[in-house]
């Protein structure tokens, strides 16, 4: 294989996983704080693309982009409200049914709002012909972007939940919410706060992430079972290993493309699910005891 070949390969790579790792962290700022499995967390990703390619009809790139993520937070946070604040200590079954179901409500709901139609936003540079070359392989300004992007969300968030008053609350939460309550802290609050960063960090993703996935109602099953074998390969809780592993699966997927059709690309993501299931349920990363934000 060629050095060219090899850069493209592994910076598409670099540019799928690093995807996948934010919705793992999604998954994991919501378990982490309430225990739940959120398998809507694709939705969220496919919210944030389409509510901003609708609002740059009307408005600048970066508002359509902010208001978009603004939305899809808010969107997050009334899930939490209506949906799953009345439940009373819920089985992890009734959880996962309920979860499911409602990433079937929201899909539903942006095939009548938007149709079958694949939609994407603008390349950010203003120009998709314009690529850069590294190592002689010619890679879109738009895989920077959201390299760049996904980092810096990576990055802040570790700084959010290390160093602010709001994120130590919801470290708190997360360990012990008796605990929490029994201090002060509002942990109804918090749990919607986790829901609504969840859904926001999702949309900043879909909308780096357009421009070169294009965008349509149902992405969002594909990415929350990425998400999930993510979240599992890097163990389940823990955030900065999902990084680790959503850049390990998305470079597997994209040299096996050398191996395995790309027609049968989906089957490698559920294989590697299912080995780490029976071999080490706990993960790559993870100890068998689950850890509580211990990383963020």
């Amino acid at each position: 294989m060629s050095l060219q070949l090899f850069t493209q390969y592994l910076f598409s790579g670099i540019t799928y996983g690093i995807l996948y790792a934010i919705v793992a962290i999604g998954f994991n700022i919501i378990y982490n704080t309430t225990g739940i499995i959120n398998f809507a967390q694709g939705e969220f990703v496919m919210l944030g693309g389409m509510c901003a390619i609708s609002l740059h009809e009307y408005m600048p790139l970066p508002a359509a982009i902010l208001l978009a993520v603004i939305i899809t937070g808010i969107i997050g946070g009334l899930i939490e409200i209506i949906f799953i604040r009345w439940l009373d200590s819920p089985s992890v079954l009734r959880m996962i049914i309920i979860t499911i179901g409602l990433s079937i409500l929201i899909r539903e709901a942006a095939l009548f709002v938007w149709g079958e139609s694949v939609r994407s936003l603008p390349y950010f540079n203003g120009d998709a012909v314009t690529s850069v070359q590294i190592f002689g392989a010619n890679i879109s300004p738009q895989v920077l972007w959201v390299i760049g992007v996904c980092s810096v969300i990576v990055v802040g968030l570790s700084l959010f939940f290390q160093f602010t008053y709001a994120g130590r609350e919801m470290r708190a939460c997360a360990a012990n919410r008796t605990a929490a309550t029994l201090c002060g802290i509002n942990t109804r609050s918090k749990i919607t706060w986790s829901f609504m960063l969840s859904a926001g960090i999702g949309a900043v993703a879909g909308c780096v992430m357009s421009p070169i996935t294009y965008t349509q109602y149902d992405i969002g099953p594909g990415l929350a079972i990425k998400g999930f074998t993510v979240v599992i390969l890097g163990g389940l809780g823990n955030s900065m290993a999902a990084v680790a592993a959503g850049l390990l699966l998305g470079i597997v997927e994209s040299f096996s493309i050398i191996v395995v059709p790309m027609a049968y690309q989906e089957v490698i993501s559920i294989a590697i699910l299912l080995i780490v299931l029976f071999v080490r349920p706990h993960g790559l990363f993870g100890s068998s005891e689950t850890a509580c934000l211990q990383d963020f």
